[in-house]
């Protein structure tokens, strides 16, 4: 198990210099100069011998390819360098980061807990309402897309009826800074959890319906066990198993969700940083967000694989 582990850990290396190469040299193409991002027409038309100092000084007019090796050799060692404000990006990252982590963690334990409950009660009880009502949801949470639902929440419950902000993290001046957060993450947490309940919900009744209608359930029904002791102590956690790993592969497209989302919502985390710098020019931050980004799905990605491997040792004999 500890090499399978050690060779899954190794991989993600790779694949990270990859997309830090994508990234960086894809920005590279588009040709934005970001000294005009940074600097005034006015001032880069008057001022040009202070301006090429300042290229120089910034590192823009070595060859790219020396360009992405010194920054990922700063990268590599823990300097994540400047934005183009003047601000620190790992002081930007630390502050930024948790909130990211904070939305995504909500959302995730929320959809858990309701979409594989809805999902269990729908295959007990099939064909009924709740069963009925849940497959609506379901394709309706997979139909529309994230962005537009969080559109909806924000029109109906922020601005027709008021319930909630529709934006940011906290209100200047709040009485009461837990309820003021709580209120801030609640549209966000809900348009994210909407989307993964729908998934989770048809995924556990298909497969509590799969486990209840095997052998070894009739064989216990036919002994008599009754039926609150068969759903618990051999069909659900029977049925849990493949449902865990369905819940950790929604962690890689949770964090990607949440770019959107944190634009949608103008929460402060870090994929609204990111959007913030790619329509500012500033590439330093866009480079270490999306590195960022990227490696929390490679490692969300690494720890399902480690769950499928515990689950069944084929995975990690190559089978």
């Amino acid at each position: 198990m500890l090499k399978y582990i050690l060779k899954k850990i190794l991989a993600m290396i790779p694949m990270l210099l990859l997309i830090s190469m994508i990234v960086f040299f894809g920005l590279q193409l588009t040709g934005v100069d970001p000294i005009n991002f940074m600097v005034s027409p006015d001032v880069l038309s008057a001022n040009a011998a202070n301006v090429e100092a300042l290229r120089d000084s910034l590192g823009l007019n070595d060859p790219v390819i020396v360009q992405y090796f010194h920054w990922l050799g700063k990268v590599v060692t823990g300097d994540l360098g400047y934005s183009f404000d003047g601000s620190s990006i790992a002081e930007t990252i630390a502050v930024r980061l948790p909130y990211t982590f904070e939305l995504a963690g909500w959302s995730l334990l929320l959809s858990a807990i309701i979409g594989v409950g809805i999902g269990i009660l729908s295959a007990i009880r099939q064909n009924g309402i709740i069963d009925y009502v849940g497959r609506v949801l379901a394709v309706f949470g997979q139909a529309v897309p994230q962005f537009l639902v969080g559109i909806i929440l924000i029109q109906i419950l922020s601005i027709q009826l008021g319930w909630f902000p529709a934006g940011n993290r906290v209100s200047p001046g709040a009485a009461s800074a837990f309820i003021d957060a709580v209120q801030h993450l609640f549209l966000p947490v809900l348009t994210l959890t909407i989307g993964m309940v729908a998934v989770l919900m048809r995924y556990a009744r298909n497969t509590t319906l799969d486990v209840l209608n095997s052998d070894y359930i009739k064989t216990a029904r036919s002994k008599g066990i009754p039926e609150w002791k068969v759903y618990l102590k051999h069909g659900f956690r029977n049925a849990m198993k493949p449902v865990l790993v369905i819940v950790l592969f929604r962690i890689p497209m949770l964090v990607g969700g949440s770019v959107v989302i944190e634009s949608v919502f103008s929460y402060p985390g870090i994929g609204l940083t990111m959007t913030n710098a790619i329509t500012s020019g500033d590439y330093p931050v866009v480079l270490i967000t999306t590195l960022i980004i990227a490696a929390a799905m490679l490692i969300c990605s690494f720890m399902v694989d480690v769950l499928n491997a515990l689950l069944d040792p084929r995975v990690r004999l190559g089978e």
